[in-house]
């Protein structure tokens, strides 16, 4: 089975609940939504893209980086593919951490529960707010994170409510970021403290660095 992909690299994690660590990031190519704040226009058509057959990629993992665990699947929209939870399971079988980062408009029923996910609520900015699959939410944990990308007030009110409605912080992680450069990371965190809500600021931690 193959996939397609955007491109490969390997860099420090910037965002969610692995923040910090080396991880391998396999962009897979395509997405299924159009947000109006996407800051990875280029893993989506008309953008080229190559393919890998997945035991190419457990391979490449295995010879270049077999003491780094932590693998991420990202794009695009991983889920869009075919081949994304064969591999996801494969990377289980073979001892490695996966991440999982996808957009919530596709059904994560069948990810391995071993994967840790970050899944996207879109807001209303980002033109894409219909596209959220709330009943999702019943497949993560504790150990899994919800990621708001936040342009405004109104967003940020529309997120807070979204988390009471679904009583997020009971189930799982929950992560703002600021949608550059609309808000800054030091508005958004003041609008967090005004909460009072064990709500975690995130502020992409790798572009800060100057790393892809």
């Amino acid at each position: 089975m193959k996939l397609k992909l955007s491109e490969i690299f390997f860099s420090i994690q910037g965002e969610g609940p692995l923040v910090g660590m080396p991880s391998l990031f396999f962009r897979l190519y395509g997405c299924n939504l159009r947000c109006s704040w996407c800051d990875t226009p280029y893993a989506r058509e008309p953008h080229p893209f190559f393919e890998k057959k997945v035991e190419e990629l457990i391979q490449y993992w295995r010879e270049n980086f077999p003491r780094i665990p932590y693998v991420v699947l990202t794009g695009g929209e991983p889920l869009m593919q075919e081949g994304a939870i064969p591999f996801l399971e494969a990377l289980v079988f073979h001892g490695a951490k996966p991440l999982l980062e996808t957009n919530g408009s596709l059904p994560l029923k069948d990810v391995p529960k071993e994967v840790l996910i970050v899944m996207d609520l879109k807001p209303p900015s980002s033109g894409m707010e219909e596209f959220n699959l709330y009943e999702n939410l019943h497949y993560l944990t504790l150990k899994d994170a919800v990621k708001f990308v936040l342009k405004d007030k109104k967003d940020f009110d529309w997120a807070i409510d979204t988390i009471i409605k679904w009583r997020l912080l009971e189930k799982t992680q929950v992560f703002f970021s600021p949608a550059h450069p609309f808000m800054s990371a030091s508005h958004l965190a003041g609008l967090i403290l005004e909460t009072r809500l064990p709500i975690r600021l995130q502020v992409q931690l790798h572009k800060m660095l100057g790393l892809k």
